[in-house]
């Protein structure tokens, strides 16, 4: 029936938002509920996120996104790997309390119950070899265990259990969101095709005290551990092929991959999103300004597509 004059619009289609893992491939996330808020077709009622899909996906919840946002964008190589504070118990290489100090300190430690916008948290309990799903309690303490990256941050021990990140197990959490009440479920997915984007620069083959300020901080973390290792070891062997944290980070990233594309077959979102898994490096926040703008551009040209909402809704 064609819509009279004073027919109103009717109000954004309430949905549930699944934010996947993928290190600083999420900081695409950001761009992606901008360009969901911008929209203005959507409400966001719900959040799921596991790593780094819920340290964007909490502070979206906590209302404090854009202040992270601003800090993020302004932090250069060097910054991020003073971040890093070395782990010496043999858990991990990185603590991670220096970061999660700066977020508490920027937005207050607040409780997931309290939060506007339902949230949970996914990470992955290393011991019962299943999934967690963090919905009440701190909400620093929840994000800190699904980020926690094995062998690279040490565990998170919460309420008797030692959790690592939840990409782990659940690298798109679909699952959890069924239990909201919306009308539609957004998933942004950070393991898509590679896109042999320029934006991703390659890995430098051979260490210098000169090193590019815009190369990899995964190549920098490495070649500090390696520098450490050389005054203990002497001068390693020639390398050859990638460097050790490459290695690790791409077998991680095709396991995961695997993982997603069974959660998406089994828990359908109506509007899936997909993040290149070569954008960038796993640890290269200093990048944070053009992967929220890829975000921002990737999720404006699903929402394009997305024909279930072209037409205007009238009550």
């Amino acid at each position: 029936m064609p819509a009279t004059p004073d027919a109103m619009p009717a109000p954004p289609i309430p949905v549930s938002l699944v934010l996947g893992s993928g290190g600083a491939r999420g900081l695409a996330h950001i761009g992606v509920i901008r360009a969901l808020e911008a929209d203005g077709r959507y409400a966001i009622h719900a959040v799921t996120g596991t790593s780094i899909g819920a340290l964007v996906g909490g502070l979206h919840a906590a209302g404090c996104l854009d202040a992270y946002a601003d800090w993020v964008s302004g932090l250069s190589r060097a910054d991020v790997l003073g971040l890093l504070d070395f782990s010496f118990t043999g858990r991990g290489l990185v603590e991670g309390e220096r970061v999660m100090r700066h977020l508490i300190g920027m937005v207050g430690d607040v409780r997931i119950e309290e939060l506007p916008i339902p949230f949970t948290a996914v990470a992955s309990d290393i011991f019962r070899r299943q999934e967690v799903w963090l919905t009440r309690g701190s909400l620093f303490e929840a994000i800190r265990a699904s980020i926690a990256i094995p062998g690279l941050f040490t565990p998170a021990e919460v309420d008797g259990r030692t959790l690592v990140d939840g990409g782990l197990l659940s690298p798109l959490p679909l699952a959890p969101a069924q239990g909201h009440s919306t009308d539609r479920t957004i998933a942004v997915s950070l393991n898509g095709a590679p896109c042999g984007s320029p934006a991703a620069p390659a890995e430098p083959t051979t260490p210098s005290d000169d090193a590019d300020p815009d190369a990899p901080v995964s190549f920098a973390l490495l070649e500090r551990l390696k520098a450490g290792a050389r005054k203990v070891l002497g001068p390693p062997k020639p390398a050859t092929g990638d460097g050790a944290l490459d290695t690790i980070a791409r077998s991680i990233e095709a396991m995961q991959d695997r993982i997603a594309r069974y959660q998406s077959a089994a828990y359908r979102p109506d509007l899936l999103i997909e993040v290149p898994v070569d954008a960038c490096g796993v640890l290269d926040f200093h990048r944070a300004r053009e992967l929220i703008a890829l975000g921002e551009r990737l999720a404006r040209e699903a929402l394009a597509r997305d024909t279930a909402c072209t037409a205007p809704r009238i009550l």
